[in-house]
């Protein structure tokens, strides 16, 4: 399973190469071994604003925990921490007096840590949008706000991946920074997430009409590195982008370093991204659709089923 789930992350898709070989050892262990020594170690990465501070904090073999600090009162909340000793070690590094979980649903790689976290620094106050989330204390739902130190989080409901997923939404008044917006499984940079609890209309509204509504500015977080293998699918699907080309070229180098391409901006995502742009002739004749929620549909399903090329 652990080999598995580090072949499935989106680096190691491009960056497997020839496949090393161990005496004894069927095929496909030498090519999950060949794939873990190629893979680089994931470093973590502080993006710095006057207003907030996120630290990304890689987890298990291709998530993303954030660390998000305020500032002005260097209060923090974190965004799944799945692996919690790493967040407490993060904490103490920067100093900083974590209050806050913001869980954005209920799967084990994203709420899986919130009983241990509470148990590492207890007092935590755990918020989501599903009763299935691990040691929650607060449910929320659209539109409720909490803050963190001076930062406004407000909550956004995106069910489709799950019925109860959440995005947060980060902002302090009177900035002119961006906002930052904490995306679980809804939205990837170029992609998003499998429909397992909802519909194309679910995920249009969420991408669409919620996500995509927020200033053009807004940085996004997303759960996954799933970027370079997302990137593939958006080159398939417009294969005569420039914009995907280069940013397919550019996240392929930020993972042969280890390092992360996140965070992407809304911005970004209506330039690249297939989901966001299916109101687009280009991804609409792809699918061959012309109507929007329908090209979602065609769309999530051929990519379900996409082959992600190993170069």
């Amino acid at each position: 399973m652990l080999f598995r789930s580090l072949v499935a992350s989106a680096c190691t898709l491009g960056l497997v190469g020839a496949a090393t070989t161990y005496k004894f050892a069927p095929v496909k262990i030498q090519a999950q071994a060949a794939a873990l020594l190629h893979t680089p170690v994931r470093k973590s990465s502080l993006v710095e604003q006057t207003n907030m501070k996120i630290e990304l904090l890689p987890a298990l073999s291709d998530n993303y925990m954030y660390l998000l600090i305020d500032v002005d009162s260097k209060e923090a909340a974190v965004v799944d921490p799945v692996e919690p000793v790493k967040v407490v070690e993060a904490v103490r590094k920067h100093g900083v007096r974590l209050t806050t979980v913001l869980t954005t649903h209920h799967h084990w790689d994203h709420a899986g840590g919130n009983e241990k976290m509470v148990r590492l620094m207890p007092g935590l106050k755990v918020y989501g949008g599903d009763d299935r989330v691990d040691a929650l204390t607060k449910k929320v739902t659209h539109s409720n706000t909490l803050k963190v130190g001076s930062l406004t989080v407000k909550c956004l409901f995106t069910p489709c991946h799950t019925t109860g997923h959440i995005c947060y939404y980060v902002t302090k008044e009177n900035s002119t920074e961006p906002p930052a917006v904490f995306t679980g499984d809804t939205l990837f940079v170029a992609g998003c997430g499998k429909f397992f609890e909802g519909t194309a209309d679910q995920m249009y509204k969420a991408l669409i009409e919620i996500l995509g509504r927020l200033p053009p500015e807004t940085r996004v977080y997303c759960g996954h590195e799933y970027t370079v293998s997302n990137l593939k699918f958006a080159r398939h699907v417009e294969p005569d982008s420039d914009v995907i080309q280069k940013k397919l070229a550019w996240a392929k180098e930020k993972c042969s370093n280890g390092e992360p391409t996140i965070p992407s901006t809304l911005a970004d995502e209506f330039t690249f991204n297939p989901f966001m742009r299916v109101k687009e002739k280009s991804v609409q004749d792809h699918v061959e659709q012309t109507e929007p929620i329908k090209t979602m549909r065609s769309l999530r399903k051929e990519k379900d089923g996409f082959k992600v090329p190993k170069e």
